[in-house]
């Protein structure tokens, strides 16, 4: 869970308000956040990718990750072609894992909020969870897989304070739109299943809409992602009106 925002400076501003505990979550963690503005970018090791095992960004938003990376070299980051080896095996867990209880989860949550008509978005979601819940059993071994697959995701960032890489494996779609591919944002997921923190900024266009880059911290350290994006927006531009 994070804010969206227009600029990394408002991420900035608004994520103190809503991190911490609250005595009302139980998964927020009492660990203070450090400051973007302290991060000495020049001292940071990053690795870079734009294949996540799943799908191959295409040529635009290759270039845009391909920019980012040199607006961080610049100011002497060092940034290395590089992926975790276990990255490959995330997409096929993260559908398993969204498979696991054939949707009931996501009907629940749309029955609760009154939701009676769906986005071709979540309907392909919808369909792509099936009817097959899995067994008590299997869950269990499957978290037990999302546990080894973690380790082996974590013990990468050993290397490395950071990872550049595609958010989507293209430019934005236009609003209403669907990209048709269940891989497009499978490198974001892949994210999600870790529990990083991740920030992404645009960083180029295709067609006229905007391609974003992901930058995803060690655990805890949203500082050293938001430093990383902050300085991406500003050296290619950030946030730019859309032209009507």
């Amino acid at each position: 869970i994070g804010p969206m925002a227009r600029t990394v400076e408002d991420l900035a501003l608004t994520l103190p308000i809503i991190a911490g505990p609250d005595w009302r979550d139980p998964y927020a963690a009492p660990v203070p956040l450090g400051s973007p503005s302290a991060v000495d970018i020049s001292a940071l090791r990053i690795a870079t990718f734009t294949d996540n095992g799943a799908a191959q960004a295409d040529a635009d938003t290759v270039a845009a990750v391909a920019a980012a990376a040199k607006v961080l070299t610049d100011v002497g980051a060092v940034v290395e072609a590089d992926a975790p080896s276990a990255i490959g095996r995330g997409p096929d867990l993260m559908i398993a894992i969204l498979r696991a209880d054939a949707g009931a989860g996501v009907r629940g949550l749309l029955k609760e909020s009154g939701t009676t008509e769906l986005h071709p978005l979540m309907r392909s979601v919808l369909d792509l969870q099936g009817d097959s819940p899995l067994s008590a059993a299997d869950f269990g071994s499957l978290l037990a897989e999302l546990d080894q697959w973690r380790g082996e995701m974590l013990s990468f960032m050993e290397g490395y304070d950071a990872i550049l890489c595609p958010n989507t494996i293209s430019a934005a779609v236009p609003h209403g739109g669907f990209s048709g591919s269940a891989w497009s944002t499978s490198t974001t997921s892949q994210f999600n299943l870790t529990g990083w923190p991740g920030a992404v900024v645009r960083a180029g266009q295709s067609g006229g809409l905007p391609i974003g880059v992901q930058v995803v911290a060690r655990p805890w350290q949203e500082d050293v992602a938001l430093a990383l994006a902050k300085h991406i927006e500003t050296a290619l531009g950030g946030w730019r009106p859309p032209t009507l």
